[in-house]
């Protein structure tokens, strides 16, 4: 993809790394130093479009393509009025014919096709559904519900850690400063000399085990599933029958039998044959095999016998022995 750049002052990413890109309801980018001049007095039209424009149309580009950028402003405006579930429907091919519509008022409104026939379909459908829309709106769907219910237990697990951090910082804090105490005690008061003093300080901090709060076990993925609550696996059915046993398959050859591999191996059979390199041993190849497989392949069908009858007599009709006796 080229290196994007703004069509009004052609500023790319490469001359500039700070560039913020600006894109605006027509799908069409400007960076943010050309916005605030071009747009100073409130409005002012497209640089590629000439569609007319206001400042606060433009939002900070996310997505590299402008299309994409694009498509996902208009998903989001569209689902906010055609905001029907399953439940709605009768049937799950309604449901179905009714998302096929939502996306293919999408697509023509993303990439400039029946943009007026397409408005005015959303107009007849928001006049028609205006009740459900609005309903829709005011409830969660059971997935949101979900969502909202597992940011909630995430922040509440959150608070729960950060508090119990704060618990054992303080809790080290305090003994440090308890043994930074006594030790200045025993200095000022002890009569013993001061590197004794200090040596059995270090014992004693290395003899003494840090109480450490044991912290709180986590309670799900941090996708949302519970640990320990749900058996998301199904047991594999159990099936009663005859226990499998496997034979060998017998191949008729019609011919003498390649010799083994210790044969190959022993007997010289290697000689003629190229040795396998590094490349070859890593993928799994040696050199025996190849001359196995030669061997068999010369070996096979010689003792074939194809059955052979007496051949055809050919017959001779009355016409040609009366020609060859006139003859």
């Amino acid at each position: 993809m080229d290196e994007q750049s703004c069509p009004r002052c052609k500023t790319t990413k490469y001359r500039n790394p700070s560039l913020t890109f600006m894109v605006n309801v027509c799908g069409h980018t400007l960076c943010e130093n050309c916005v605030e001049l071009v747009f100073i007095r409130g409005s002012a039209a497209c640089f590629q479009c000439n569609v007319p424009l206001r400042r606060n149309d433009f939002r900070t580009q996310q997505f590299e393509d402008a299309v994409v950028e694009k498509e996902v402003d208009i998903r989001k405006k569209i689902l906010k009025d055609f905001n029907k579930k399953e439940d709605d429907f009768v049937s799950l091919r309604e449901y179905n014919d009714y998302l096929e519509d939502v996306e293919t008022i999408i697509y023509n409104l993303t990439n400039n096709i029946d943009v007026d026939s397409t408005k005015r379909k959303i107009e007849q459908y928001k006049k028609a559904n205006n009740d459900l829309i609005k309903k829709n709106r005011s409830k969660l769907s059971r997935d949101e519900e979900f969502i909202e219910y597992c940011i909630e237990q995430e922040q509440h697990d959150t608070e729960l850690r950060k508090k119990q951090v704060l618990q054992e910082e303080r809790t080290e804090k305090k003994k440090k400063q308890e043994k930074k105490e006594a030790l200045i005690d025993d200095l000022m008061f002890s009569d013993l000399p001061a590197e004794c003093i200090l040596a059995s300080h270090r014992e004693l901090v290395k003899q003494m085990e840090p109480t450490v709060v044991p912290r709180m076990a986590p309670t799900q993925f941090s996708t949302g599933i519970k640990m320990g609550h749900q058996n998301l696996f199904v047991p594999i059915p159990r099936v009663e029958g005859v226990i499998y046993q496997h034979t060998d398959i017998v191949m008729e050859t019609l011919g003498p039998h390649a010799p083994s591999q210790p044969d190959i191996l022993e007997k010289g059979y290697l000689q003629n044959i190229r040795p396998a390199s590094d490349q070859d041993r890593g993928g799994g190849y040696e050199a025996h095999l190849g001359c196995q497989r030669a061997l068999a392949d010369a070996l096979y069908g010689l003792f074939f016998a194809c059955e052979v009858g007496p051949s055809p007599v050919p017959s001779t009709s009355s016409s040609d022995i009366s020609e060859m006796d006139v003859s």
